[in-house]
């Protein structure tokens, strides 16, 4: 069966995740991605490690299903190319540094001139303009500025640290796809041809961490406070571990003391509502018996009494447990199949069920250049000018 997507093509020329991400997701759903890399290396991540010849892990996990074309972007012929290309695309996915697309001859309003239903998305760490938007970006530097490592903190270890996950990126990669689709559906709708779609990592996090992170900072004047969640978010030790627990409601709360042993805590006045419980004085004390009373279960047969008393609770996984844990092979959220290039290769599957439109998915991923010939050749580059292209050292 063919995604909802199919019948659009994308041509991404983005690097590293947020782009790639973007573009990946939206082939996910069934359109047709060409993703143009630079002659030699290609894609910086191709370059990282958990390597097979020239794909990595991450380039992998970040580029299946796309139709590699190497160009040198540097000669006149290799904008030729990706004009051509962008000529009778759908959507374009750059990451560039704010403005190296118009000095390349390829920024939204030259590709616009000649193709006005295109879909431009121009991805940037903080914005076209402004004081940061020339810096060189990475994650970690997008967490910095959006606060991230402030709520990194563990009560017991108040250290700020960093999100060990490219938390800016990805959250940009799908934003940035869902920004697509609605404007393809604008475009269906005919309200608009194409347009320029530009979005900065740091408005993008800050939009993510919002509803819980900045909980405190949302209201100007007077407030009635209560505990953050990034407050709250804690592992809990129990006699033999680790595991993680999260009460909420007031039936949460009932049944977490409850699957304690300490039904009597629920009577005490200081715990047996939202807003006692919230005063720092009573969320502090219940805090510490809570994990004095953790530390006398075994993790199994806590775990197995919270869920008896309906409270949120989980074993926590290291990443080699995942694939056994028994909700991921009964959702087959892992794909298992064999690269030509790789071998036996993992992937998650994309997450999204269509009723009516699942797409098949294409988990492979090109060798850098691989389908160069064939995608080139598809918008009327004959063999002859494909040759000239080789030899000039344009293409591979």
């Amino acid at each position: 069966m063919t995604g909802p997507l199919d019948g659009y093509t994308v041509i991404d020329i983005s690097a590293v995740v947020s782009g790639p991400m973007c573009a990946q997701v939206l082939g996910d759903q069934g359109a047709d991605v060409i993703k143009i890399e630079p002659l030699g290396i290609g894609d910086i991540t191709r370059q990282g490690g958990y390597r097979v010849d020239d794909i990595s892990a991450m380039f992998l996990s970040c580029n299946r299903g796309k139709k590699s074309v190497a160009l040198d972007l540097s000669q006149e012929a290799g904008i030729d190319a990706v004009k051509r290309l962008a000529a009778t695309a759908d959507v374009f996915v750059q990451n560039f540094r704010p403005g190296a697309a118009d000095r390349m001859g390829i920024g939204a309003d030259a590709l616009h001139a000649s193709n006005p239903d295109l879909i431009y998305v121009s991805i940037s760490g903080f914005g076209s303009t402004g004081p940061y938007s020339q810096w060189r970006v990475y994650d970690p530097i997008v967490q910095a500025i959006s606060g991230v490592p402030s709520v990194q903190r563990s009560l017991d270890i108040p250290i700020p640290d960093l999100v060990r996950t490219i938390i800016g990126d990805k959250s940009t990669a799908l934003t940035a796809a869902q920004a697509v689709t609605g404007a393809l559906l604008a475009r269906e709708r005919g309200r608009t041809r194409g347009q320029h779609l530009e979005i900065p990592m740091l408005d993008t996090l800050l939009y993510f961490l919002w509803p819980d992170n900045f909980m405190g900072e949302t209201f100007t004047g007077e407030v009635t406070p209560g505990p953050l969640l990034h407050d709250v978010y804690r592992l809990q030790q129990t006699a033999d571990g680790n595991m993680v627990y999260f009460a909420v409601s007031d039936a949460e709360w009932e049944g977490l003391f409850a699957a304690l042993g300490h039904s009597e805590w629920w009577e005490d006045e200081r715990f047996n509502t939202v807003a006692e419980r919230s005063k720092p004085e009573n969320f502090e004390a219940i805090g510490a018996m809570l994990n004095n009373a953790f530390i006398q279960w075994a993790t199994d047969e806590i775990l197995d009494r919270l869920h008896e008393f309906e409270v949120p609770a989980a074993p926590v996984n290291e990443l080699g447990d995942v694939f056994h844990d028994p909700q991921v092979v009964h959702n087959e959220a892992i794909h298992y199949w064999d690269h030509p290039v790789v071998g036996p290769t993992r992937s998650a599957r994309q997450p999204v069920r269509f009723s009516e439109t699942q797409p098949a998915g294409n988990f492979s991923a090109d060798s850098l250049g691989q389908s160069t010939r064939q995608v080139l050749g598809a918008v009327g580059y004959s063999d002859a000018e494909l040759d000239a292209l080789t030899e000039a050292g344009v293409t591979n």
